[in-house]
């Protein structure tokens, strides 16, 4: 019965990698899999045969799998594994007494020898000390270290904020993530015990979008934190006890539409003219998903009604096209020289009638507009009257902002123009100005300088990341104020801040063309030589848990269209690697002035777009939510697109682990020093599993003059530590949710330094959704 049941098993595995695989063949892949299925026909017939020469045959296609494996990847486990785990198991079966004794001899006294094991043993348990052997190694483990050598003695953090607390979503103007703060070590960081746990009571809801997030880095002034939550609420809490001292609902409602539900921060602004203790003397500024700003007491959280219309700044003013939930604010704006400076979100491939991606400046007082700088119309930066409108659908800025008063610059990473994929009647001003980074004057608003990293962006490459600002101490001894931008294609641009002229060289290298008609590629594209873009994917890189959804990703690899970085949209489906997910998304990066070092998680996920014609895109459903995956419809345009990340038949990547590092560099030299794998797979299957693959995230870090980063943004819920020169893991706490936002740490009155981090999940990645404030100190 056994041998029965067997043949007919090996029978189904021939038929389905047999048929995929001469499929493979014909696409011009690998023919692996089309023989190891003519294999598993041939052992199953000699298996009903009763032969014994099956075990020898099944040997050859054990030997065969191993050479094969070791060739195109060489002793990666997580790559040995689906390529070899189901054939040694199998083979494993076939070397028990249930199928060999009836495939072996029968003497005349009627006693039955089994069939010799040898020739099938030998090479399974050398496949199985491969196998072991390779769970040793690490071949993505890039192991250094930085410098701990203090370069700047006394460095430039950026504006005043005293050691102990956190101003502005970077901390400080200059967006650095750095603390100051050294009670918390790389020696003792191993003790972090919770100190208070706080929710928020903001939880998502059933009528959510699926870009339901919780991405916020709180505020830490005097003794107070200040944050808000994804469905904007401003919420104050006791930085050493974690009680709620106020919180304010800005009632933005509900909406369809909208693309993301989220709010990464808030905005602090202690008034000069204003006496301690009086009214609004201290405001936090609120921006909400329905469009606008509001002005809130810092002491009760109580509206300052002297701020614009009532305490209330509509940023819709100015548009020509307000369609509703297709345009607010995500990210905190930054105070600075008694104004507030404010981008916006637009949905991604909505329509081409969607609001402007102006940047306007208002009094931060009274909420009169300053100035505003449309990149669809640079140099008209003085304010538009009552009637005008700002130019339709102008590259946007969505993230954070970063400001050098003294320079007299704000730093504004820019987007794309609705639509990202297609580049079609695009203006001279959108070819100059899309996805680059943007130098401000921060009195007039007009252009100092502009630095783009993606020409004729066809990807969603947008600037994802707040530039972090450094004054960067050169080989011969001269200091340059330089800015550090991470891109989401893994390129790290290094630049003298006050001209944009790159301090790491940038080169221009050859871009593969073939745009849909009517559209062109640019012939080259910039990469900076500091860069974590990652190599091309090959056939080889295909991954699965088992063979047959390896296969079917190699058969998808090779129907897609696909010659490399910045291959441009097709019909056909292309493959984007780096995905729209980014190498760096918003989390941005950390640098440490005094070490002049850099920390982040570069995170590497395929993604896949296809353009679809738009008299096939079907009417509108009513129950039709925002996103930013699946049938984007870009309405007005000759296409829609359909993209996603490139999943397997599992709904796993397709591309192979690792999926996510931590890494060091230093700045000074330009070079990386180490990259590790970072994150568990533990809640991304159903059984809790510690395997370390190296996961993707979406968050950033956080540095301290203790030589310890802190980063969750992985796709398993804990919040880590890491020895910032090595890279070394140090610790761990679980969370009760994603940590999918940044972490911040401060001193509280009781002399401790506390570690912050919010867990509420993030929509689209998929982990568990919570509303939690969690607090960590030494015990």
């Amino acid at each position: 019965m056994a041998i029965i049941v067997t043949s007919i098993f090996f029978i189904i595995i021939g038929l389905t990698l047999g048929g995929g695989g001469l499929w493979l063949v014909t696409l011009g892949g690998s023919a692996f899999y089309l023989f190891a299925g003519l294999m598993f026909l041939i052992t199953a017939g000699l298996l009903l045969m009763r032969k014994a020469v099956a075990l020898w045959v099944y040997a050859v296609l054990v030997v065969a799998a191993l050479a094969w494996a070791i060739w195109e990847v060489g002793f990666d486990w997580w790559q040995l594994g689906p390529r070899g785990g189901m054939i040694i198991l199998l083979g494993l079966w076939l070397l028990t007494p249930w199928i060999r004794r009836p495939l072996g001899l029968r003497s005349p006294t009627g006693i039955t020898y089994a069939a010799n094991p040898w020739a099938l043993a030998v090479p399974v348990v050398l496949a199985i000390l491969v196998a072991l052997y390779s769970m040793t190694t690490d071949p993505h483990n890039l192991a250094g270290e930085l410098p701990k050598d203090t370069v700047a003695a006394n460095p430039a953090f950026g504006g005043s904020v005293p050691d102990g607390e956190w101003h502005q979503y970077g901390r400080t103007p200059f967006g650095q993530r750095y603390s100051p703060l050294d009670q918390i070590t790389a020696e003792n960081v191993s003790t972090l015990k919770e100190a208070w746990r706080y929710q928020t009571g903001d939880v998502k809801r059933p009528d959510d979008v699926g870009e339901t997030t919780y991405q916020v880095t709180p505020l830490k002034v005097k003794d107070t934190l200040y944050l808000c939550t994804p469905h904007n609420w401003a919420i104050a809490l006791d930085a050493k006890t974690g009680k709620e001292k106020w919180k304010y609902d800005a009632n933005s409602g509900m909406n369809p539409d909208r693309q993301h539900q989220t709010c990464r921060g808030v905005t602090y602004y202690a008034d000069p003219a204003v006496a301690a203790g009086q009214p609004c003397a201290e405001r936090v500024y609120l921006p909400t998903s329905d469009a606008r700003l509001i002005a809130l007491d810092a002491a009760d959280g109580k509206v300052c009604t002297s701020f614009a219309d009532q305490g209330v700044l509509h940023l819709e003013t100015g548009m020509r096209y307000n369609p509703a939930g297709y345009y607010y604010s995500t990210s905190p704006p930054v105070a600075v020289a008694g104004k507030i400076i404010v981008g916006g979100a637009v949905n991604d491939n909505y329509s081409t009638e969607e609001q402007s991606g102006v940047i306007r400046a208002f009094d931060i007082n009274t909420g009169a507009l300053v100035w505003n700088w449309d990149s669809g119309n640079p140099d008209a930066t003085t304010p538009i009257t009552e009637g005008q409108t700002y130019t339709t659908n102008s590259p946007n800025s969505w993230s954070v902002f970063s400001v050098d008063e003294a320079l007299g610059m704000v730093y504004i990473p820019l987007g794309n123009q609705v639509p990202d994929q297609l580049g079609i009647n695009r203006s001279d001003n959108v070819e100059k100005f899309s996805s680059s980074i943007v130098a401000l004057d921060i009195a007039t608003g007009q252009l100092r300088w502009v630095r783009q990293t993606v020409h004729h962006d066809l990807w969603d490459m947008d600037v994802p990341a707040q530039p972090a600002l450094i004054d960067l101490t050169k080989q011969d001894g001269t200091v340059v104020p330089a800015l550090v931008g991470p891109t989401k294609q893994g390129d790290i641009y290094v630049l003298d801040r006050r001209s944009g002229e790159p301090i790491i060289p940038i080169k221009e290298i050859p871009a593969p063309d073939g745009a849909v008609s009517g559209d062109h590629t640019s012939p080259t594209q910039p990469i900076s030589d500091l860069t974590f873009s990652p190599e091309p994917l090959q056939e080889k890189d295909m991954w699965g848990v088992s063979l047959f959804d390896q296969m079917a990703c190699r058969i998808d690899f090779h129907r897609y269209h696909y010659e490399g970085r910045y291959t441009p949209p097709s019909l056909k489906g292309t493959i984007v690697y780096p995905g729209n997910f980014g190498t760096f998304n918003w989390g941005s990066v950390a640098v440490d002035p005094e070490r002049q070092i850099m920390f982040g998680m570069p995170t590497y996920l395929a993604f896949t777009s296809r353009l679809v014609p738009a008299a096939d895109i079907p009417p509108r459903g009513q129950d039709e939510k925002g996103s930013e995956q699946g049938l984007n419809r870009n309405d007005g345009a000759p296409y829609g697109v359909f993209m996603g990340p490139f999943l397997g038949l599992l709904k796993i990547p397709c591309q192979a682990p690792p999926w996510g590092y931590v890494a060091g560099v230093d700045l000074r030299t330009g070079k990386i020093a180490y990259m590790h794998k970072n994150g568990t797979v533990h809640d991304m299957t159903p059984l809790p599993l510690p395997f370390k693959v190296g996961v993707p995230g979406i968050g950033g870090p956080m540095l301290t003059k203790g030589g310890v980063a802190f980063l969750g943004a992985a796709v398993d819920n804990y919040l880590r530590a890491y020895d910032v020169t090595s890279g070394r893991e140090l610790w761990q706490g679980r969370l009760p949710a994603g940590g999918q936002a940044t972490p911040m740490t401060y001193m509280a009155d009781d002399n401790k330094q506390y570690v912050v981090m919010v867990a509420g999940g993030h929509g689209s990645v998929g982990t568990k959704p919570g509303d939690y404030v969690i607090a960590y100190t030494l015990p």
